[in-house]
Protein backbone atom coordinates (compact mmCIF):
# COMPACT_ATOMS: atom_id res chain seq x y z
CA UNK A 1 0.00 0.00 0.00
CA UNK A 2 1.49 3.43 -1.14
CA UNK A 3 2.17 5.88 1.94
CA UNK A 4 -1.14 8.21 0.25
CA UNK A 5 -3.46 5.52 0.78
CA UNK A 6 -1.93 4.11 4.09
CA UNK A 7 -1.88 7.63 5.52
CA UNK A 8 -5.43 8.56 5.07
CA UNK A 9 -6.79 5.03 6.15
CA UNK A 10 -5.03 5.55 8.87
CA UNK A 11 -6.35 9.10 9.52
CA UNK A 12 -10.06 7.93 8.76
CA UNK A 13 -9.77 4.61 11.17
CA UNK A 14 -8.55 7.01 14.09
CA UNK A 15 -11.42 9.34 12.77
CA UNK A 16 -13.91 6.24 13.42
CA UNK A 17 -12.64 5.18 16.50
CA UNK A 18 -12.71 8.55 18.24
CA UNK A 19 -16.36 9.34 17.04
CA UNK A 20 -17.17 5.47 17.97
CA UNK A 21 -15.18 6.57 21.84
CA UNK A 22 -16.93 9.82 22.11
CA UNK A 23 -20.25 8.48 21.29
CA UNK A 24 -20.06 6.06 24.13
CA UNK A 25 -19.03 8.70 26.37
CA UNK A 26 -21.25 11.11 25.48
CA UNK A 27 -24.24 8.39 26.31
CA UNK A 28 -23.18 7.10 29.40
CA UNK A 29 -22.73 10.96 30.69
CA UNK A 30 -25.93 11.67 29.51
CA UNK A 31 -27.49 8.75 31.70
CA UNK A 32 -25.22 9.36 34.87
CA UNK A 33 -26.04 12.82 34.77
CA UNK A 34 -30.00 12.04 33.78
CA UNK A 35 -29.96 9.59 36.65
CA UNK A 36 -28.63 12.11 39.43
CA UNK A 37 -30.10 14.59 37.96
CA UNK A 38 -33.52 12.88 38.55
CA UNK A 39 -32.75 11.66 41.90
CA UNK A 40 -31.58 15.52 43.15
CA UNK A 41 -34.89 16.94 42.19
CA UNK A 42 -37.02 13.71 43.54
CA UNK A 43 -35.43 15.10 47.10
CA UNK A 44 -35.34 18.67 46.92
CA UNK A 45 -38.09 21.18 47.50
CA UNK A 46 -36.96 23.89 45.09
CA UNK A 47 -38.50 23.15 41.52
CA UNK A 48 -35.62 24.64 40.05
CA UNK A 49 -33.93 21.38 39.52
CA UNK A 50 -37.19 20.08 37.72
CA UNK A 51 -37.21 22.36 35.34
CA UNK A 52 -33.25 22.44 34.47
CA UNK A 53 -33.81 18.44 34.05
CA UNK A 54 -37.39 19.31 31.68
CA UNK A 55 -35.40 21.65 29.64
CA UNK A 56 -32.99 19.06 28.48
CA UNK A 57 -30.28 21.61 30.64
CA UNK A 58 -28.13 18.46 31.83
CA UNK A 59 -28.29 16.75 28.33
CA UNK A 60 -26.35 19.82 26.52
CA UNK A 61 -23.90 19.99 29.61
CA UNK A 62 -23.13 16.10 29.35
CA UNK A 63 -21.88 17.21 25.35
CA UNK A 64 -19.04 19.32 27.37
CA UNK A 65 -16.55 16.72 28.17
CA UNK A 66 -16.77 14.06 24.40
CA UNK A 67 -16.68 17.30 22.75
CA UNK A 68 -13.39 18.74 25.06
CA UNK A 69 -11.70 15.09 24.46
CA UNK A 70 -12.87 15.14 20.52
CA UNK A 71 -11.01 18.97 20.45
CA UNK A 72 -7.86 16.97 21.87
CA UNK A 73 -7.88 14.87 20.04
CA UNK A 74 -8.39 15.63 16.55
CA UNK A 75 -4.76 16.92 16.02
CA UNK A 76 -3.38 13.34 17.28
CA UNK A 77 -5.85 11.86 14.38
CA UNK A 78 -4.59 14.25 11.20
CA UNK A 79 -1.64 14.50 12.57
CA UNK A 80 -0.04 13.49 9.56
CA UNK A 81 -2.59 15.10 7.03
CA UNK A 82 -1.33 19.06 6.44
CA UNK A 83 -4.46 20.94 6.12
CA UNK A 84 -6.74 18.68 7.58
CA UNK A 85 -6.26 18.84 11.33
CA UNK A 86 -6.59 22.83 11.20
CA UNK A 87 -9.96 22.47 9.64
CA UNK A 88 -10.90 19.72 12.17
CA UNK A 89 -9.72 22.31 15.06
CA UNK A 90 -11.94 24.97 13.36
CA UNK A 91 -14.95 22.88 13.22
CA UNK A 92 -14.26 21.67 16.88
CA UNK A 93 -14.16 25.16 17.63
CA UNK A 94 -17.69 26.22 16.26
CA UNK A 95 -19.35 23.81 17.77
CA UNK A 96 -18.02 24.42 21.01
CA UNK A 97 -19.68 27.92 20.44
CA UNK A 98 -23.38 26.79 19.46
CA UNK A 99 -22.66 24.03 22.06
CA UNK A 100 -22.33 27.27 25.09
CA UNK A 101 -25.13 29.07 23.27
CA UNK A 102 -27.75 25.84 23.76
CA UNK A 103 -26.55 25.52 27.10
CA UNK A 104 -27.44 29.61 27.17
CA UNK A 105 -30.65 29.27 25.94
CA UNK A 106 -32.01 26.18 28.01
CA UNK A 107 -30.61 27.42 30.82
CA UNK A 108 -32.28 31.13 30.56
CA UNK A 109 -35.79 29.07 29.86
CA UNK A 110 -35.04 27.42 33.59
CA UNK A 111 -34.39 30.19 35.11
CA UNK A 112 -37.56 32.27 33.35
CA UNK A 113 -39.98 29.00 34.57
CA UNK A 114 -38.72 29.30 37.85
CA UNK A 115 -39.42 33.09 38.21
CA UNK A 116 -42.61 32.65 36.89
CA UNK A 117 -43.77 30.48 39.62
CA UNK A 118 -42.39 33.08 42.06
CA UNK A 119 -45.46 35.46 42.99
CA UNK A 120 -42.68 38.38 43.43
CA UNK A 121 -41.99 38.06 39.50
CA UNK A 122 -45.06 36.99 38.19
CA UNK A 123 -45.78 40.39 37.05
CA UNK A 124 -42.85 41.48 36.11
CA UNK A 125 -40.90 41.50 31.79
CA UNK A 126 -39.35 38.32 32.68
CA UNK A 127 -39.52 37.53 28.73
CA UNK A 128 -37.83 40.60 27.85
CA UNK A 129 -35.09 39.97 29.39
CA UNK A 130 -34.22 36.75 28.32
CA UNK A 131 -34.79 37.85 24.95
CA UNK A 132 -32.68 40.42 25.08
CA UNK A 133 -29.65 37.97 26.78
CA UNK A 134 -30.32 35.60 24.07
CA UNK A 135 -30.34 38.18 20.76
CA UNK A 136 -26.55 39.40 22.79
CA UNK A 137 -25.75 35.40 23.13
CA UNK A 138 -26.62 34.84 19.10
CA UNK A 139 -24.48 38.17 18.00
CA UNK A 140 -21.62 37.39 19.93
CA UNK A 141 -21.64 33.61 19.04
CA UNK A 142 -21.99 34.68 15.74
CA UNK A 143 -19.13 36.44 15.67
CA UNK A 144 -16.97 34.41 16.89
CA UNK A 145 -17.93 31.62 14.62
CA UNK A 146 -17.12 34.07 11.86
CA UNK A 147 -13.49 35.42 13.65
CA UNK A 148 -12.52 31.23 14.12
CA UNK A 149 -12.95 30.62 10.12
CA UNK A 150 -11.66 33.79 8.79
CA UNK A 151 -8.83 32.88 11.74
CA UNK A 152 -8.70 36.83 12.87
CA UNK A 153 -9.40 38.18 15.99
CA UNK A 154 -13.11 39.38 16.92
CA UNK A 155 -11.55 42.88 17.10
CA UNK A 156 -10.75 43.12 14.02
CA UNK A 157 -14.18 42.02 12.73
CA UNK A 158 -15.71 44.71 14.79
CA UNK A 159 -13.59 47.46 12.97
CA UNK A 160 -14.11 46.19 9.45
CA UNK A 161 -17.62 45.96 10.53
CA UNK A 162 -17.86 49.77 11.75
CA UNK A 163 -16.00 50.55 8.81
CA UNK A 164 -18.52 48.99 6.69
CA UNK A 165 -21.88 49.74 8.72
CA UNK A 166 -22.74 52.94 6.83
CA UNK A 167 -23.22 50.64 3.51
CA UNK A 168 -24.20 47.95 4.85
CA UNK A 169 -27.74 49.71 6.54
CA UNK A 170 -28.40 51.97 3.22
CA UNK A 171 -27.91 48.58 0.52
CA UNK A 172 -29.80 46.04 2.96
CA UNK A 173 -32.40 48.47 5.24
CA UNK A 174 -35.40 46.52 4.23
CA UNK A 175 -33.61 43.33 5.07
CA UNK A 176 -32.43 44.24 8.42
CA UNK A 177 -35.52 46.00 9.54
CA UNK A 178 -37.45 43.01 8.36
CA UNK A 179 -34.86 40.67 10.17
CA UNK A 180 -35.32 42.31 13.33
CA UNK A 181 -38.98 43.06 13.29
CA UNK A 182 -39.85 39.07 12.44
CA UNK A 183 -37.36 38.26 15.06
CA UNK A 184 -39.12 40.50 17.88
CA UNK A 185 -42.73 39.14 16.32
CA UNK A 186 -41.33 35.45 16.50
CA UNK A 187 -40.09 35.91 20.63
CA UNK A 188 -42.65 37.92 22.05
CA UNK A 189 -45.53 36.13 19.93
CA UNK A 190 -47.40 38.49 18.37
CA UNK A 191 -48.90 37.07 15.43
CA UNK A 192 -49.02 33.24 14.42
CA UNK A 193 -50.49 32.24 10.79
CA UNK A 194 -54.22 31.42 11.42
CA UNK A 195 -54.48 34.82 13.68
CA UNK A 196 -57.03 36.93 12.54
CA UNK A 197 -55.96 40.53 12.75
CA UNK A 198 -57.20 44.19 11.94
CA UNK A 199 -54.91 46.97 10.35
CA UNK A 200 -57.01 49.88 9.06
CA UNK A 201 -53.52 52.18 8.16
CA UNK A 202 -53.57 49.01 5.22
CA UNK A 203 -57.07 47.67 5.08
CA UNK A 204 -56.10 44.34 6.32
CA UNK A 205 -59.21 42.52 7.97
CA UNK A 206 -58.60 38.72 8.07
CA UNK A 207 -55.97 35.99 8.93
CA UNK A 208 -52.62 36.09 8.47
CA UNK A 209 -51.74 32.97 5.64
CA UNK A 210 -47.94 33.76 5.58
CA UNK A 211 -45.30 35.41 7.46
CA UNK A 212 -42.41 35.79 5.88
CA UNK A 213 -38.72 37.79 6.51
CA UNK A 214 -40.15 40.56 4.64
CA UNK A 215 -43.89 40.56 4.21
CA UNK A 216 -47.05 39.22 6.29
CA UNK A 217 -49.90 37.82 3.90
CA UNK A 218 -53.54 38.66 5.39
CA UNK A 219 -56.32 37.01 3.39
CA UNK A 220 -59.32 39.34 4.18
CA UNK A 221 -62.87 38.11 4.82
CA UNK A 222 -63.81 39.06 1.08
CA UNK A 223 -60.62 36.88 0.03
CA UNK A 224 -58.36 39.54 -1.44
CA UNK A 225 -54.84 39.43 -0.11
CA UNK A 226 -53.18 42.12 2.07
CA UNK A 227 -49.25 42.47 2.28
CA UNK A 228 -48.02 44.25 4.96
CA UNK A 229 -43.93 44.80 5.49
CA UNK A 230 -43.12 42.79 8.34
CA UNK A 231 -41.81 45.42 10.31
CA UNK A 232 -44.96 47.60 10.05
CA UNK A 233 -46.19 45.37 12.82
CA UNK A 234 -44.10 47.08 15.38
CA UNK A 235 -43.88 50.55 13.91
CA UNK A 236 -47.61 50.20 13.62
CA UNK A 237 -50.82 49.87 16.09
CA UNK A 238 -52.93 46.49 15.09
CA UNK A 239 -55.17 44.46 16.80
CA UNK A 240 -54.91 40.48 17.07
CA UNK A 241 -58.14 38.36 18.22
CA UNK A 242 -56.18 35.78 19.05
CA UNK A 243 -57.13 36.20 23.21
CA UNK A 244 -60.93 36.47 22.02
CA UNK A 245 -60.78 33.20 19.73
CA UNK A 246 -58.84 31.66 22.64
CA UNK A 247 -61.50 33.17 25.35
CA UNK A 248 -64.91 31.29 26.27
CA UNK A 249 -66.58 34.07 24.24
CA UNK A 250 -66.83 37.25 21.73
CA UNK A 251 -67.87 40.39 23.35
CA UNK A 252 -71.14 42.14 22.83
CA UNK A 253 -70.86 45.70 23.42
CA UNK A 254 -73.71 47.75 21.87
CA UNK A 255 -76.25 50.25 23.41
CA UNK A 256 -79.73 51.57 23.32
CA UNK A 257 -80.06 55.78 23.47
CA UNK A 258 -83.35 56.10 25.12
CA UNK A 259 -84.91 59.69 24.55
CA UNK A 260 -84.95 61.93 27.97
CA UNK A 261 -88.30 62.96 28.15
CA UNK A 262 -89.92 59.99 28.36
CA UNK A 263 -88.31 59.05 31.58
CA UNK A 264 -90.43 59.20 34.56
CA UNK A 265 -91.64 57.94 37.64
CA UNK A 266 -93.83 54.03 37.82
CA UNK A 267 -97.30 54.84 39.51
CA UNK A 268 -98.87 51.98 40.92
CA UNK A 269 -101.00 50.96 38.04
CA UNK A 270 -98.12 50.93 36.00
CA UNK A 271 -96.13 48.78 38.13
CA UNK A 272 -99.34 46.36 38.80
CA UNK A 273 -99.62 46.18 34.85
CA UNK A 274 -95.38 45.92 34.98
CA UNK A 275 -95.77 43.06 37.25
CA UNK A 276 -97.61 40.59 34.52
CA UNK A 277 -93.74 40.31 32.62
CA UNK A 278 -92.77 37.04 34.08
CA UNK A 279 -89.17 38.02 34.77
CA UNK A 280 -89.87 41.06 36.49
CA UNK A 281 -92.87 39.75 38.74
CA UNK A 282 -90.46 38.69 41.57
CA UNK A 283 -88.58 41.59 41.45
CA UNK A 284 -91.22 44.17 41.17
CA UNK A 285 -93.16 42.49 44.27
CA UNK A 286 -90.06 43.04 46.30
CA UNK A 287 -88.72 46.30 45.33
CA UNK A 288 -92.41 47.65 45.93
CA UNK A 289 -92.34 46.14 49.43
CA UNK A 290 -89.01 47.09 50.47
CA UNK A 291 -90.07 51.12 49.13
CA UNK A 292 -93.54 51.21 50.73
CA UNK A 293 -91.70 50.13 53.79
CA UNK A 294 -88.42 52.88 54.05
CA UNK A 295 -91.11 55.51 52.56
CA UNK A 296 -93.86 54.21 55.60
CA UNK A 297 -90.94 54.56 58.02
CA UNK A 298 -89.86 58.15 56.84
CA UNK A 299 -93.42 59.47 57.19
CA UNK A 300 -92.32 59.88 53.40
CA UNK A 301 -95.27 62.62 51.87
CA UNK A 302 -96.46 60.86 48.83
CA UNK A 303 -98.29 63.85 47.63
CA UNK A 304 -95.50 64.23 45.00
CA UNK A 305 -93.44 61.11 43.71
CA UNK A 306 -90.39 62.50 43.74
CA UNK A 307 -90.25 62.38 47.66
CA UNK A 308 -89.26 59.18 49.07
CA UNK A 309 -87.80 55.95 46.99
CA UNK A 310 -89.68 55.47 43.96
CA UNK A 311 -89.43 53.21 40.45
CA UNK A 312 -88.41 54.72 37.40
CA UNK A 313 -89.47 53.31 34.07
CA UNK A 314 -85.72 53.17 32.78
CA UNK A 315 -84.34 51.64 35.96
CA UNK A 316 -87.21 48.77 35.73
CA UNK A 317 -86.29 48.47 31.85
CA UNK A 318 -82.28 48.21 32.66
CA UNK A 319 -82.93 45.90 35.37
CA UNK A 320 -85.33 43.72 32.77
CA UNK A 321 -82.89 44.03 30.44
CA UNK A 322 -80.18 41.82 32.91
CA UNK A 323 -82.74 39.63 33.64
CA UNK A 324 -83.11 38.60 30.30
CA UNK A 325 -79.48 38.85 29.11
CA UNK A 326 -78.97 36.47 32.36
CA UNK A 327 -81.71 34.26 31.33
CA UNK A 328 -80.65 33.84 27.48
CA UNK A 329 -79.00 30.41 26.22
CA UNK A 330 -76.52 31.66 24.04
CA UNK A 331 -74.61 33.95 26.16
CA UNK A 332 -71.44 32.57 28.46
CA UNK A 333 -72.65 33.34 31.95
CA UNK A 334 -68.80 32.79 33.28
CA UNK A 335 -67.66 36.14 31.94
CA UNK A 336 -68.94 39.63 32.61
CA UNK A 337 -72.51 39.72 31.96
CA UNK A 338 -73.56 43.43 32.74
CA UNK A 339 -76.05 46.40 31.60
CA UNK A 340 -75.42 49.85 32.51
CA UNK A 341 -76.41 53.13 31.79
CA UNK A 342 -73.83 55.66 30.31
CA UNK A 343 -73.04 59.23 30.46
CA UNK A 344 -76.13 61.39 28.89
CA UNK A 345 -75.19 62.72 25.71
CA UNK A 346 -77.17 64.73 22.74
CA UNK A 347 -79.16 61.78 21.62
CA UNK A 348 -80.69 60.28 24.78
CA UNK A 349 -79.17 58.05 27.62
CA UNK A 350 -77.43 55.16 26.48
CA UNK A 351 -78.53 52.07 28.52
CA UNK A 352 -75.27 49.68 27.03
CA UNK A 353 -75.69 45.79 26.75
CA UNK A 354 -71.96 44.67 28.00
CA UNK A 355 -72.04 40.45 27.67
CA UNK A 356 -70.01 37.16 25.70
CA UNK A 357 -71.38 35.35 23.30
CA UNK A 358 -70.51 31.34 23.81
CA UNK A 359 -70.93 31.08 20.17
CA UNK A 360 -67.41 33.21 18.95
CA UNK A 361 -68.17 32.04 15.03
CA UNK A 362 -68.85 35.68 13.00
CA UNK A 363 -72.18 34.61 11.49
CA UNK A 364 -73.67 32.59 14.71
CA UNK A 365 -72.24 36.03 16.79
CA UNK A 366 -74.21 38.49 14.40
CA UNK A 367 -77.26 36.22 14.58
CA UNK A 368 -76.69 36.36 18.23
CA UNK A 369 -76.54 39.95 18.68
CA UNK A 370 -79.32 40.93 16.52
CA UNK A 371 -81.74 38.65 17.99
CA UNK A 372 -80.92 40.33 21.67
CA UNK A 373 -81.26 43.80 20.34
CA UNK A 374 -84.75 43.07 18.34
CA UNK A 375 -86.17 41.63 21.56
CA UNK A 376 -84.99 44.51 23.45
CA UNK A 377 -85.90 47.37 20.84
CA UNK A 378 -89.57 45.65 21.23
CA UNK A 379 -89.66 45.85 24.84
CA UNK A 380 -89.10 49.60 25.34
CA UNK A 381 -92.68 50.82 24.44
CA UNK A 382 -94.17 47.92 27.50
CA UNK A 383 -92.22 50.54 29.96
CA UNK A 384 -93.03 53.93 28.59
CA UNK A 385 -90.22 54.49 27.08
CA UNK A 386 -88.46 55.74 23.56
CA UNK A 387 -85.52 55.19 21.91
CA UNK A 388 -83.89 58.23 20.46
CA UNK A 389 -84.10 59.24 16.91
CA UNK A 390 -83.55 61.61 14.53
CA UNK A 391 -86.50 64.50 13.35
CA UNK A 392 -87.10 63.05 9.60
CA UNK A 393 -86.09 67.02 8.28
CA UNK A 394 -83.06 66.82 10.14
CA UNK A 395 -82.38 63.47 8.56
CA UNK A 396 -82.99 64.93 4.88
CA UNK A 397 -80.41 67.80 5.59
CA UNK A 398 -77.81 65.33 6.82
Amino acid sequence: MSDFWATHLNAIGLLIALLVLVFIIDRILQKVINVLGSKIANKTVTQLDDLALSNNLYKYLAHIIPLYIAIKALPIVFADLDGWGSLAFKIGKILVVLLFIKILRNGLRTIREYLKTKPRYMDKPIDSYIQVVMIIGWCLGMISIFAIITETTVWTFFTALGAASAVILLIFKDSILGFVASIQITLNDMVRIGDWITMEKFGADGNVIEITLATVKIQNFDKTITTIPTYALLSDSFMNWRGMTDSGGRRIKRSLFIKQTAIKFLKKEEIENLKKISLLSDYLENQTKKIDTYNDQKNIDKALAINGRNLSNIGVFRKYIQLYLENHSALNKEMILMTRQLQPTTQGIPIEVYVFSADKRWENYESIMADIFDHLLSSVTYFGLEVFELPSHLKLEN
